[in-house]
């Protein structure tokens, strides 16, 4: 698992990152909406900095800022950055999202956040992998409360989530004013239950695009919808 990952135009190392490059982030990073040709572009909880590198990949966006509170996957993040074709447009900055928005003045026009949402009560021996894992990392309030005061008034903030988390999220973002524009329902195979959902939300309401995404038609039979999303990424595609 510690191997670097190998993408068609960058390469990410993860051995010192809790979490490992996964479905999740990939995803989040290839459905996230650029219609709006966004100038800025904000990762929270950037991890190895997958999708500010997906980010830099598909889009010619002058700034893409990336955060992470914890230390190693920080240094890590930097790491791949500078090994990135896009060096010169990336940026990780070592903070919390409240420190970060407390200090920041500029808005940005897309924030995308792959957050920690294991918010059972449980943990394990090690300590980053918590931080990585449990929302109390990053609780939901936070998150929504620094992306409303960090998002541009055009801007569109993107999030994945686990499916039982997602209505009581859409009503936390609503007490800030944001409001779900597109709503994309993860399964892994057309029988299995819907396991992650994908929101994106702006400061407008308006009619709410929804869909669903299957993944597998079996085990590593990928469906035509999902290889479509992520073949600019993945070598195998």
């Amino acid at each position: 698992m510690n191997k670097p990952f190998r993408f068609k135009q960058f390469t990410v190392s993860q051995d010192r990152c809790a979490m490992k490059i996964g479905t999740d982030g990939v995803l989040l990073g290839a459905w996230t909406s650029l219609h709006h040709r966004p100038d800025s572009i904000l990762d929270i909880g950037a991890g190895t900095g997958i999708i500010a590198l997906q980010m830099a990949q598909r889009l010619n966006a002058e700034l893409i800022d990336a955060l992470e509170i914890d230390h190693d996957a920080y240094e890590q993040c930097v790491e791949n950055f500078e090994n990135s074709p896009w060096g010169d447009r990336l940026f990780c900055y070592h903070a919390s999202l409240q420190e970060f928005a407390d200090e920041i003045e500029d808005k940005y026009d897309s924030i995308i956040s792959n957050p920690p949402f294991y918010s059972e009560d449980y943990k394990t021996e090690d300590e980053a992998r918590d931080k990585a894992r449990f929302a109390d990392a990053l609780p939901f309030a936070h998150l929504v409360e620094g992306v409303a005061s960090l998002l541009s008034d055009r801007g569109l903030f993107s999030v994945i989530l686990p499916k039982k988390e997602a209505l009581s999220f859409i009503k936390l973002a609503e007490t800030k004013g944001l409001f779900p524009s597109r709503i994309c329902n993860v399964k892994g195979t057309a029988s299995t239950a819907i396991k992650r959902v994908m929101l994106e939300f702006s400061f407008e309401k308006g009619e709410i695009e929804e869909e669903t995404l299957i993944i597998e038609h079996s085990r590593h039979q990928y469906t035509d919808a999902y290889k479509a999303l992520v073949k600019d990424f993945y070598l195998k595609m």
